[in-house]
């Protein structure tokens, strides 16, 4: 039995890429049955994402094959949510649009996952995280200043205001269906996601805090005091010390206190000269002897870790923050936690078509010698 705050709940995942599958790890993390839909062709072969794929069963079916958009029908009709990622209108042209799904199970929960969302002007056009974050000035945001733009790798886009986004969108809506017995769809798009991120800055600027030009903010690498540094050995720290407190400790253990030029922490006009002398002073040791400096000290520096360093990190290891893979590599282990539905270890990511046959005989009703017809026909892998 699965473990988790959404044991009970079943999810079909109509196989995509990015943020729609990262929605049905993180609901198979907290205890879903999700079952992804993959296509025949890939029947067979080794997951083609060890970490975002893990915990589902996978069922390999051609969706768009008549008879495999029934049998994927019959799938959904016995479940209590499905997610899709395409473009609008092409899950309604494989007859798996809502007004066909939601006939046949008034309390489905219907997830739609896009970058432009399922109207508007763009809403036809192709798209990738870097296009979405763009439109939305998060994007423009990001970066040194006088230079380019910085992609932060596709993370605002497709996870956070995507993936993430529809996660809570069908989990709000799957509570809704369970006191009401009313399904509906949730339109999540990348967009609308990041926009929603930048609530905080959106405050900023509507309060004069924040000009509209990147790398010139309190929050955007502009503010010395709350910025990363190169040190002696080409690796870095970031320092994030905003609070007094945390400036004052951060200025004890650089031997900067009573420096007139760090006397006035908000004062814009010398936060050049301010982040030069930090600049000079971080650049004269190593990354791993500045952590020593500023370990235990109050100064919110922390050193810069790359992807394989982090996992051995002693405050992430011992909160097992990263676990080992079945793949062999680390891979951050679910979140968040609960005391009373605890989560348990996530499944490794399945074969594509491991389970067709156990599922459609399950859950689809489907006979042995049907699955087998199927199979022949390649509408099933």
């Amino acid at each position: 039995m699965s473990a988790g705050p959404l044991a009970g709940i079943r999810v079909v995942e109509l196989g995509g890429i990015g943020p729609a599958p990262f929605c049905g790890m993180l609901l198979a993390d907290l205890g879903a049955e999700v079952i992804r839909v993959d296509r025949p062709a890939e029947a067979g072969k080794d997951s083609p994402h060890p970490v975002i794929l893990r915990g589902r069963s996978s069922v390999a079916v051609n969706l768009k094959d008549a008879e495999g958009a029934a049998v994927v029908r019959e799938l959904i009709a016995r479940s209590d949510a499905v997610i899709e990622g395409f473009r609008p209108g092409v899950a309604e042209r494989l007859g798996l649009g809502p007004d066909v799904l939601l006939a046949a199970n008034p309390k489905l929960v219907y997830g739609r996952m896009t970058g432009w969302g399922q109207d508007g002007p763009l809403a036809q056009e192709p798209g990738h995280d870097i296009n979405y974050i763009a439109v939305t000035g998060a994007l423009h945001a990001m970066g040194p200043a006088g230079g380019d733009p910085v992609p932060p790798l596709n993370l605002v886009g497709d996870f956070g205001g995507g993936g993430m986004l529809l996660a809570l969108g069908l989990v709000s809506a799957l509570l809704h269906a369970r006191t009401s017995g009313e399904g509906q769809v949730v339109d999540a798009a990348m967009t609308d996601g990041t926009a929603l991120l930048l609530a905080m800055t959106y405050g900023f600027l509507a309060k004069g805090g924040w000009e509209d030009r990147r790398g010139v903010n309190m929050l955007d690498g502009g503010a010395p005091f709350y910025a990363v540094y190169r040190c002696a050995d080409d690796r870095h720290v970031a320092v994030g010390a905003i609070e007094p407190q945390f400036y004052a400790a951060l200025l004890r253990v650089l031997g900067l206190e009573g420096d007139e030029r760090f006397a006035r922490q908000h004062d814009r006009a010398n936060w050049a000269v301010m982040k030069g002398e930090l600049t000079r002073l971080f650049a004269t040791r190593t990354r791993d002897e500045w952590a020593r400096a500023f370990d235990g000290q109050g100064a919110c520096v922390s050193p810069v870790l790359s992807l394989n360093e982090a996992p051995e990190h002693p405050h992430n290891s011992a909160r097992s923050t990263y676990r080992r893979g079945p793949h062999g590599g680390p891979e951050p282990s679910p979140a968040p936690r609960f005391t009373t539905t605890p989560t348990g270890e996530p499944a490794p990511a399945p074969r594509v078509g491991a389970d067709t046959t156990e599922v459609l005989a399950t859950l689809a009703g489907l006979a042995p010698d049907d699955i087998d017809t199927l199979r022949e026909k390649g509408i099933v892998g």
